[in-house]
Order: structure tokens, then C-alpha cells, then sequence
């Protein structure tokens, strides 16, 4: 073998060693910040030093949910047992931004908890990730936003480790909250179809569908009424020092509402933006 060839030979072999071979550890500062973001190809936690959310206060048409989910993850925080939350339902209603606001509430009255944000699509990966948050003594919060499946999508089978599967179980150091617009992970036609076509009905989608039952907490978000689509707009105004009257609000409001043909807590939000906007705030 020549040795031009013997090299190539070995470089094969080094590549394929280091593809068999474990992934580094990390060791993550988590003194950094109170908030981290989970990235893959490598495996790195990355400190978010300011974290996109609004106050609790601001969250209007929502008080129930507020309450159940900020009483859960002070009892989390605190050391105590607590259960993983499914926040499911209508767009544009703060499920995303509830969980943010609740992390923020929580350290604010003195429980240390941090939050580490995990994409959706690198659900593969979270054997890795809980490996590293296992060996830490801090509290974390594991949020995974807009969760989801499709039929032909195995990612499902990877959050049963974070939930209650595998031999380890969930570290009692992590609590997941997950937000879907389906209260079962997967499209209501999908479930109907592989009912309709499957030997065993009862059993066909069993799997995936049992999946949102294991979470503790199932926590419903529906559509606003018109009042409270106004009473979040005036909560924005009045923190953000926006001067505008209810007349003028109410009428600019509903055109904008009536323009995106929906009714929402983000609708709101983009009204907001665009009236602070117009008049100068920053916000």
C-alpha cells in the first residue's frame, strides 16, 4: 500500500472512531444567566442574557391558567413535587408567553430556577441534555414551544424520556412545559384516519395520544371576547405610558382586528406596536 493510500486508510479509521465514540461532555456556567437555549452539532448550552416576555400583569383572559401554572412551578422550585404542563389551544393566546412570565415571577419572589428552551426538532437529543442537567444542583425548567406530530414523525417517542419513560426517569431536578395548538400533539383528522384504516381501532394511535396524557397539568387556551382583547391593549397602554383614549382606542382596535380577520392576545400586541409606534414610545 502506498503511502498516500495508508493515510487515506487511516484518516477513514480516525473518522469513523470519533463518529463511534461518545460526545464530549460540557460543562455549562449555569451562573451565566437564568436562561439557556439547547443547540446540537455540538452539544452546547448558550446563555440568553435577556429573555423576549412580558410582565404577568399584562396577561389578561387567561387568570385560571396563570394561577394553576404559577402555583405548580413554585411548588417545583421550592423542591417540592410538581407535574409536567401541557398549555394547549388558540393562537396567539400567551401560552408561550405565560410560561416565560411564570419563570420570571418565580425567581422575582426569590426561588432560583433557571429555564432552558429545547427545540422541537432536536427532541432526539434530549437524553443528552438531561444527562447534563441531571449533575447539576440547580432547578430548571424545560420549555419546549409550539410541540407537535406528524404520522410518519418518531420525535414523540424521544419526550417519553423527559416525561416518565427510560430507566432513569425524569431527573427530579427537571420539569418540562410544552405549548401545542392540539390538545393530543397530532392533527384530529390523522387520529381519525389511522382509527378508521387500523385492525384494532381502540388501539391504533394509542401511542402518540397517550403521550399528552402524561402530562400533569392540561391547561386549555381559548379565543378572547372582545373585551378582553381591549382590556389587554389598555394593560399595554398603561405600562408603557401610551396616551390614547378608550374611544379612540376601541375604535382603532376593532378595524385592526377586523383587518387580520382574528382576535388574540398577539393581535393585541401588534396593535399595541403599531399605536406606540405612531406615537413616538418606545417600547
Amino acid at each position: 500500500m502506498s503511502g498516500s493510500a495508508q493515510d487515506t486508510a487511516l484518516a477513514r479509521i480516525a473518522a469513523a472512531l470519533e463518529r463511534l465514540s461518545p460526545a464530549a461532555q460540557i460543562d455549562p456556567d449555569f451562573e451565566a444567566a437564568d436562561a439557556f437555549v439547547w443547540q446540537v452539532d455540538p452539544d452546547q448550552l448558550l446563555p440568553v442574557p435577556a429573555v423576549n416576555r412580558v410582565d404577568l400583569s399584562l396577561l389578561v383572559g387567561i387568570g385560571r391558567a396563570r394561577d394553576i401554572l404559577l402555583e405548580n412551578t413554585l411548588q417545583f422550585a421550592r423542591g417540592l413535587p410538581a407535574n409536567n404542563a401541557l398549555l394547549w389551544g388558540a393562537r396567539g393566546m400567551g401560552k408561550s408567553s405565560l410560561i416565560k412570565a411564570i419563570h420570571a415571577k418565580v425567581n422575582a419572589q426569590g426561588q432560583p430556577l433557571k429555564i432552558v428552551e429545547l427545540q422541537r426538532e432536536d427532541l432526539p437529543s434530549v437524553g443528552r441534555l438531561l444527562a447534563v442537567l441531571r449533575n447539576s444542583n440547580h432547578r430548571f425548567l424545560l420549555f419546549c414551544d409550539d410541540l407537535s406530530f406528524s404520522h410518519d414523525d418518531e420525535h414523540y417517542k424521544s419526550l417519553k424520556a423527559v416525561l416518565d419513560g427510560g430507566i432513569e426517569g425524569r431527573p427530579d431536578n427537571v420539569v418540562l412545559y410544552a405549548t401545542s395548538n392540539r390538545r393530543h400533539l397530532m392533527p384530529r383528522d390523522m387520529i381519525e384516519n389511522e382509527r378508521s384504516s387500523a385492525i384494532n381501532p381502540s388501539e391504533a394511535v394509542e401511542e402518540k395520544v397517550s403521550l399528552s396524557d402524561r402530562f400533569g397539568l392540561w391547561l386549555g387556551f381559548h379565543p378572547c371576547s372582545q373585551d378582553e382583547y381591549l382590556a389587554m391593549i389598555r394593560g399595554y397602554c398603561d405600562a408603557h405610558g401610551v396616551d390614547i383614549d378608550d374611544a379612540t382606542l376601541r375604535a382603532e382596535a376593532i378595524e385592526w382586528q377586523t383587518t387580520r380577520g382574528s382576535r388574540s392576545g398577539r393581535v393585541a400586541w401588534q396593535y399595541f406596536t403599531d399605536l406606540a409606534g405612531r406615537r413616538g414610545v418606545k417600547i
